[in-house]
């Protein structure tokens, strides 16, 4: 009892000294980095900038393993889709097939509006009024065909409306994280009101396509598709040029320019590539040019740079101390997985180290923020990412709080 009221003495004397608590930052041990592969290419001294001869007026290079770029020309700037609109749509079709709320035979019958859509422009799958179509048909229409009217068809088969649909594409957009998009119709067509994307937003949209729908991908690789004994063929020229590409989409109207989202897998490791606003006297020129850039990118970013996954999210890296709660220590990591995309060869340079902030108070909820885990490469931070609690910390009693009190206040006097 004597013992007791000793502490709690104590406890109260010490307290006053907490109305500040020291902020600490401490350097922690990571495990160690996973050692780098075998990669075919002797560490480089030099990385050669970008190919010079991109003429696309915004582009970006992105590994699809980690979303990182690797190159990039204002891939932030608002630029007219044109038929990259399509990818939107296909997006939210194969979402529709993949709930199992459409299936691949099931019949469209073909509306008037749908009908006059494909007159109006180039791209079309030449479907008639009232006619039945395959809902597999029409998705090759608007994939390999980049078919107007076979979008048209397919937006109100999902939606009723084809302003439904395109509410549908706008609000998918936002889940997958491409603010800076604005879709007016499902095929790309001019309108009246403006629509926009960014090279950005159609990797982040072409990655999240290729993620989620893995066996519907295939469509994009296709190289020609005949309907009604009219054969017409896939207008990226990189399905013929090199086998390791395997899609996506074309795109051009008078104020976009020539725009292409390829994507090519090599060795096991994909790179996404986007050009959007190049300029060309016609299309057979516009669609070389659109191919060669694209093409020289992904040839660049293959042959100078590697990804690299360091640490898996949700992996307890370190166990540091909770004040105030009913735990003393709190698992700390990472929310998502570490990547890093560096030039090739330099994996063995690479360095992480683990900063923690603190003291950390109970309260915590999982996801707080207790640090950072940095990774440098020849001794320049190539990337950081936020340390945080694995799971909550609840705050724990009034003895904890005393006992955790005074502990803090000797640290603070005297730190240990």
């Amino acid at each position: 009892m004597k013992k007791s009221l000793v502490l709690l003495l104590v406890c109260l004397v010490l307290v006053p000294l907490l109305s500040s608590p020291p902020v600490l930052a401490q350097t922690a041990t990571l495990p160690t980095l996973p050692t780098p592969g075998a990669t075919g290419v002797a560490s480089l001294g030099v990385i050669p900038q970008p190919p010079s001869d991109i003429t696309a007026q915004s582009y970006i290079l992105v590994d699809f393993d980690s979303g990182l770029p690797i190159a990039a020309l204002d891939p932030d700037v608002e630029r007219e889709p044109a038929s990259l609109t399509k990818l939107m749509t296909a997006y939210v079709v194969f979402g529709e097939i993949k709930a199992g709320k459409i299936a691949l035979d099931d019949t469209v019958t073909i509306s008037e509006r749908a009908w006059r859509t494909g007159m109006q422009g180039a791209s079309r799958m030449f479907i008639e009024v009232g006619e039945q179509v395959r809902v597999e048909d029409l998705l090759r229409g608007m994939i390999v065909q980049s078919g107007n009217d076979a979008s048209t068809a397919l937006a109100e088969l999902v939606a009723g409306s084809e302003g439904a649909f395109v509410d549908l594409m706008n609000a998918q957009a936002r889940v997958l994280g491409m603010n800076r998009s604005y879709f007016t119709n499902p095929h790309g067509l001019p309108s009246d009101e403006a629509q926009y994307t960014t090279p950005a937003d159609m990797a982040r949209l072409a990655r999240a396509l290729i993620r989620d729908f893995p066996d519907s991908y295939g469509y994009y690789s296709e190289k020609s598709f005949e309907y009604s004994d009219i054969e017409q063929s896939n207008r990226n020229l990189l399905l013929w040029r090199d086998e390791s590409f395997d899609g996506l989409k074309t795109g051009w109207t008078s104020a976009a320019g020539y725009n292409l989202v390829s994507s090519a897998k090599r060795n096991g490791r994909r790179l996404i590539a986007v050009v959007m606003g190049i300029d060309a006297p016609n299309h057979q020129r516009g669609g070389i040019m659109r191919a060669n850039e694209s093409q020289a990118l992904i040839n660049w970013g293959m042959r100078f740079f590697e990804s690299r996954k360091l640490f898996e999210g949700g992996t307890v890296l370190s166990e540091p101390r909770v004040y105030k709660g009913e735990s003393t220590t709190v698992p700390a990591g990472l929310a998502q997985a570490f990547w890093v995309v560096l030039p090739q060869g330099q994996g063995d340079q690479l360095e992480a180290s683990m900063e923690l902030h603190g003291p950390h108070m109970a309260p915590l909820a999982e996801g707080d923020a207790l640090g950072e885990v940095v990774v440098t490469l020849r001794g320049e931070v190539l990337a950081r990412q936020p340390l945080v609690a694995l799971e909550s910390v609840d705050a724990g009693g009034m003895f904890r709080w005393l006992w955790d009190s005074s502990a803090l206040a000797l640290r603070s006097a005297w730190p240990f």
